[in-house]
């Protein structure tokens, strides 16, 4: 935007409520407490919201899995017409550590703004999407934001935050932008940069890239701009967000994800 692997216990509360605890299943890694989100077959476990089209609807086979990525694409569309999309993970979250790695691939798309030129995201502290309304572009959260460099010489750093429909405290006040940006360096070409985001409720925040930690922030809240077309009852201005759910950002440019797991933390609140 303007930017397995064992059994474990999280947390099934989202933007605005909370039930008991679940289990993912055991995937049997050795690689202890980790759980594969994505099993390289499928998005059986995940589901889609694009701007324009009502929750469900993965219009122009925009994710798809091929040679075990998530792959997002845009070749089914004509103008892009602002259909920004995300896919989401069936369950929400509070207190973990993701890993994934991306990759930027392709043209952007026909008529995708400026903006989203090498740039992609993994949103989390979501709203459930289906409380999203068929023309809302981005869903009330936290972004991950994931940059490629433009082959300028410029910097142009990657795993920065970005806050549509929300705010969050960087050096110790409420930041006034839209998209803070990480110490991170500058990723050209189409390689995998591996990105980590250790999430503590709505406590720290840590985002890593290629296991340097490279931005923290903590309390994430409802409030802010860029978000619209949403329903106002899901956007509670103050409303501290210490769980949601996961996705990843389809905005124009096609982009790659693999190897996406997830780690429970200790939940301190309890």
């Amino acid at each position: 935007m303007k930017i397995t692997r064992v059994f474990f216990m999280f947390s099934c509360c989202f933007i605005l409520g909370c039930t008991g605890p679940k289990k993912l299943a055991d995937t049997g890694n050795a690689d202890k407490g980790w759980t594969k989100l994505f099993n390289g077959t499928d998005i059986n476990d995940w589901f889609v919201k694009i701007n324009h089209h009502l929750v469900g609807e993965n219009y122009g086979n925009t994710f798809r899995v091929e040679d075990g990525m998530i792959r997002v694409s845009y070749d089914q569309y004509g103008d892009f017409n602002d259909q920004f999309g995300h896919l989401y993970y069936k369950t929400p979250f509070s207190y973990y550590h993701l890993r994934f790695e991306y990759r930027f691939v392709g043209k952007q798309q026909k008529g995708a703004p400026d903006y989203t030129l090498l740039n992609s995201g993994v949103m989390f502290h979501s709203q459930d999407p289906r409380t999203m309304l068929k023309d809302q572009d981005w869903p009330i959260s936290i972004e991950m934001q994931l940059l490629g460099g433009l082959g300028d010489g410029k910097p142009r750093p990657t795993g920065n935050m970005c806050s549509p429909g929300t705010d969050v405290v960087y050096k110790g006040k409420v930041s006034p932008d839209h998209c803070i940006n990480s110490t991170s360096k500058t990723y050209d070409g189409d390689q995998w940069v591996k990105g980590e985001l250790i999430v503590h409720g709505n406590k720290l925040i840590t985002h890593i890239i290629n296991g340097d930690t490279v931005l923290q922030y903590s309390r994430p809240t409802i409030g802010g701009g860029v978000a619209h077309g949403y329903d106002p009852k899901y956007k509670q201005d103050g409303k501290l967000l210490s769980s949601g759910f996961i996705a990843l950002q389809s905005e124009g440019q096609p982009v790659d994800f693999r190897n996406i797991e997830i780690k429970q933390l200790p939940d301190t609140d309890r």
